[in-house]
């Protein structure tokens, strides 16, 4: 086991937050039972916050950013895992509490692993991520309030274009749903058909206010990866017991509504924890991953990037201007 290794290494001073790819050891590694050589990570809308030290997701420095990893276990004390078993870790904060996966290595607990399915390479599971892991949850999320592809209606997405959006829509397009895409960017409509959307929504539209506390029923089920006002204009145009699964807040975090849709509706507006989400859950999300994603959608929503690449498609990232996924290949 090599005793030093690459990482991106962020530090903190009066001029704000700087990164830059450094020699780190085993010994700087969090505690942990298990550790994984790591090949791939990516960057998420959280790694772009961390990288431009916004958010307080972050209080210690130094510290290596990167909220999710895939690779091949090295060493374990872990009845559970063994050396050479294929893994995937998201989630737990990993990458804002502790060290992440931007680095070659990465020491962690055995619970916050998953085995890869058989049918998903290192590369494609960063490939899918927690974006798409975090898609996955908020369909299993949406069936289990009762939706199926026979409901009535639409399925939209919002922030279509990004990660999350991107592979929910190729998922739920593949399982028979139809699927309205929003975005802000025109250009990416072309993106969003290829994967399946069978409407293209301006994310304009979503931004016009109903007259009153309701509006038109329009939509069979939603997953909302934008929040603010759009997510309060979305909560008045769905449909009689219609339920909206909120994953990002990349708009705002503050909602101002009416119970109405709540109450006159039967709205459900249910919250993604991508997170802390319990094991068997996790691992129930990576096996429908590995049998309902369409393989041949993630090459066009993914961009394979290096360690030194990283800092710039932050600002790309926090500007909502990233298309599909960055895959962060760590030994590059």
């Amino acid at each position: 086991m090599a005793d030093t290794f690459n990482a991106l290494v962020l530090n903190k001073d009066d001029d704000g937050v700087t990164s830059a790819v450094q020699s780190v050891g085993l010994d700087d590694l969090p505690e942990g039972d298990v550790v994984v050589a790591v090949d791939y990570s990516t960057l998420n809308y959280k790694d772009g916050l961390v990288l431009k030290g916004l958010g307080g997701l972050v209080r210690n420095y130094p510290h290596v950013p990167g909220v999710d990893c895939s690779g091949v276990i090295e060493s374990s004390d872990s009845a559970d895992f063994a050396a050479g078993d294929r893994v995937v870790l998201n989630g737990w904060r990993f990458g804002e509490v502790c060290w992440g996966g931007y680095a070659q290595k990465a020491r962690v607990q055995s619970s916050q692993l998953v085995k890869l399915p058989d049918n998903i390479s290192n590369e494609q599971a960063m490939a899918i991520g927690t974006a798409g892991y975090a898609a996955m949850l908020a369909i299993m999320t949406l069936e289990d309030h009762g939706l199926t592809p026979d409901s009535d209606g639409e399925v939209l997405i919002t922030g279509a274009a990004g990660g999350v959006g991107s592979i929910a829509t190729a998922i739920l397009a593949n399982l028979g749903y139809q699927v309205a895409a929003s975005t802000g960017r025109a250009e990416t409509a072309d993106y969003l058909k290829s994967l399946g959307a069978v409407s293209i929504i301006s994310r304009e539209e979503l931004e016009e206010a109903p007259k009153g506390p309701l509006g038109k029923e329009r939509w069979a089920a939603a997953i909302d990866n934008v929040g603010g006002p759009i997510l309060a204009n979305l909560l008045t145009a769905m449909k009689y017991h219609a339920s909206v699964a909120a994953v990002g807040l990349a708009a705002s975090a503050k909602l101002e509504t009416t119970v109405v849709p709540f109450v006159i509706r039967g709205v459900n507006l249910l919250g993604i924890d991508s997170v802390m989400c319990p094991t068997e859950r996790r691992v129930v999300a990576w096996d429908r991953l590995s049998k309902e994603l369409p393989q041949d959608k993630l090459g066009d929503a993914a961009t394979i990037v290096g360690l030194s690449d990283i800092g710039g498609y932050a600002d790309d990232i926090l500007a909502g201007k990233v298309k599909g996924r960055v895959v962060v290949d760590v030994n590059t």
